[in-house]
């Protein structure tokens, strides 16, 4: 079985920044109350940007930092929640404004906040039963659009953004888990003809199932790769609220310095927060040849992944 190689990373935000001070003026809110529960200080949203021009703008990023020809490219998976159409899908139109050939695989993955995870074991998958050489992989997110401004529980908690992963066929390490347990009672966004299409979330609930599933997943992707928390140099969680992360990682003591945090920047994006802090890593010097990543998201579904990667 063939594993994957992560050949460059890219992003997109849109240009608009809402700090908490800001989301004050709009909702019984306040930024103290925000950053103690969350962690969050600011987020982007988008005024002209759109679920698909973000995916775009993180795709030729990744694309021109790999510098390779695009003909390479077998597919184009993106994760969305928030897709501008029904159809056609938001990676047919990266594949028109890439100008990548015609002979491509391209389809948007709705998995909610663990969506980036599913299309990583997607392309996974594909490499084993195709030829292709490279496969781009985006998370592209306008979750303002689906945000109740009135709901302090939710509105305070998500933005918008992008990031994008070109991978490869590779013999580098590579696991993945993955998990469901069907639940429309604790998190749910109803969909095209409903009224009240926004973000509905039991938070207390979902704390619980993230502390809990975070915990499992890393403890089960470790247990599968033969390896130990020595083994690892960085684990990528979703970032969806810091005290989440924070419980998680005093789980794992004297590695709490491995668990990477930039929630504080962008608030929970989604399918896009794993992405973006890949990138964030690579683009600081952080990620070097040969170096293990574990990579655990949850969301929606109730789904939740981990993988282990080694660059």
């Amino acid at each position: 079985m063939k594993g994957i190689q992560i050949v460059s990373t890219g992003k997109a935000l849109p240009k608009d920044i809402i700090t908490n001070d800001d989301l004050s003026q709009v909702v019984d809110t306040s930024d103290e109350w925000i950053t103690t529960r969350t962690g969050i200080k600011k987020r982007h949203r988008c005024r002209h940007e759109s679920t698909t021009s973000l995916a775009v703008m993180a795709a030729k990023e990744a694309v021109k930092r790999a510098a390779i020809d695009t003909d390479d490219i077998g597919a184009v998976i993106v994760a969305t929640s928030t897709a501008d159409n029904v159809f056609p899908s938001t990676a047919t139109m990266v594949q028109k404004e890439l100008g990548l050939s015609e002979n491509v695989l391209a389809f948007d993955l709705s998995s909610a906040c663990t969506g980036f995870l599913h299309a990583l074991n997607v392309g996974q998958a594909l490499f084993n039963s195709t030829d292709y050489k490279y496969i781009l992989l985006v998370g592209s997110e306008q979750m303002s659009k689906i945000l109740d401004y009135t709901d302090r529980s939710t509105c305070v908690l998500f933005g918008d953004g992008a990031g994008a992963v070109l991978i490869k066929a590779s013999d580098n390490m590579y696991h993945q888990i993955n998990y469901t347990r069907g639940d429309s009672d604790v998190l749910i966004c109803k969909g095209i003809g409903h009224q009240e299409a926004y973000v509905k979330m039991n938070g207390n609930a979902v704390f619980r199932f993230a502390v809990d599933v975070l915990k499992q997943s890393i403890d089960e992707i470790l247990n599968k790769s033969d390896m130990t928390m020595n083994d690892i140099d960085y684990i990528v969680c979703h970032q969806a609220n810091e005290r989440i992360i924070s419980h998680v990682r005093k789980k794992f003591p004297g590695y709490e310095g491995k668990f990477y945090i930039n929630i504080a920047d962008y608030g929970n994006t989604s399918a896009a927060s794993i992405p973006i802090a890949l990138d964030e890593l690579e683009r600081s010097g952080c990620l070097n040849k040969g170096m293990k990543l574990i990579l655990a998201g949850f969301g929606a579904g109730l789904s939740w992944s981990s993988a282990l990667i080694e660059l």
